[in-house]
């Protein structure tokens, strides 16, 4: 049990906002569920996220689908790029797209269409809001790692930033807590259970779903940001990713997740700053 105020008062931040972006994927599959009923083909023909503002303000309550369908494509192009102040390359391609994804689909009757709108607008701004509260959180949460001397090995590793930096240290606490890293994985519940009778052993071995869920979120999202950055940890999960012929991502993120417990281990126990390979770790001030 993590006992010192400092990493207590992280973690009330860190799981605070695990919380809410779960409950924000949560909304976004609602509204995505409800966007069909709308417009059955933009999600698939869209080459923005849909997620964004001001497409979402446009699919929500600010336009109809017969006011899209009908409008200039100029028209709804400046639209665009008046709502995304400027961020769509090419608003014109974009506003061509959702044109043709509206007449494309089906049409819905006047109290369905209605009660369809209602629920995108709730929708959108739930999301709206949890964004905004997320950002706070991040504010908070970077403020308050710094006063966490250890989260300087962490923010060493390309790709963990504060964010992730301070998730897995408000878990991990001090790490002294565990004897060796292998005790941190089983921890975090990226540990695989060996299924063998005499001389058989099963070649699927499936994760064992206990362990502190936060710290194995914060892991997994760490690791998924650093093997894009990092060469070493790219090699490693594209090699488990070709290694199996289904769930390839998954399971490959897992395993990457669990490569990274190693080095958080050894940065954190020994007060090291990563650098690439090939190169000498180096100890922090």
């Amino acid at each position: 049990i993590i006992k010192e105020e400092k990493y207590i008062a992280l973690q009330r931040l860190t799981r605070t906002r695990y919380q809410l972006i779960h409950q924000m994927t949560e909304c976004k599959q609602h509204f995505l569920e409800n966007l069909y009923y709308k417009c059955n083909t933009l999600t698939r023909e869209l080459p923005t996220s849909v997620f964004s503002a001001s497409i979402m303000d446009i699919l929500s309550d600010s336009l109809s689908l017969d006011d899209i369908a009908q409008m200039d494509v100029a028209d709804l192009a400046t639209r665009l790029n008046q709502a995304g102040k400027g961020r769509f390359s090419d608003p014109e391609k974009l506003a061509q797209v959702i044109q043709k994804a509206v007449r494309d689909a089906y049409r819905l009757g006047k109290v369905l269409q209605d009660s369809v709108d209602i629920v995108l607008a709730s929708y959108a701004r739930i999301i709206a809001g949890l964004k905004k509260q997320i950002q706070s959180l991040d504010k908070n949460i970077e403020a308050m790692y710094q006063i966490i001397p250890e989260t300087q090995s962490l923010l060493s590793v390309p790709g963990i930033g504060p964010v992730y930096a301070a998730g897995l240290i408000a878990e991990v606490g001090q790490i002294d807590r565990f004897d060796h890293e292998a005790q941190l994985a089983k921890y975090a519940g990226l540990y695989w259970k060996v299924s063998q009778s005499g001389h058989f052993q099963a070649e699927r071995t499936p994760r064992t779903h206990t362990g502190n869920e936060y710290l194995r979120y914060y892991l997994i999202e760490a690791a998924n940001s650093v093997k894009n950055r990092d060469p070493v940890y790219r090699a490693y999960y594209l090699k488990k990713f070709h290694e199996v012929p289904k769930f390839r991502h998954k399971r490959a993120l897992v395993l990457t997740a669990r490569k990274l417990v190693r080095l958080v281990d050894v940065l954190l126990r020994d007060h090291l700053l990563y650098t690439p390979k090939g190169s000498e770790t180096t100890e922090t001030k």
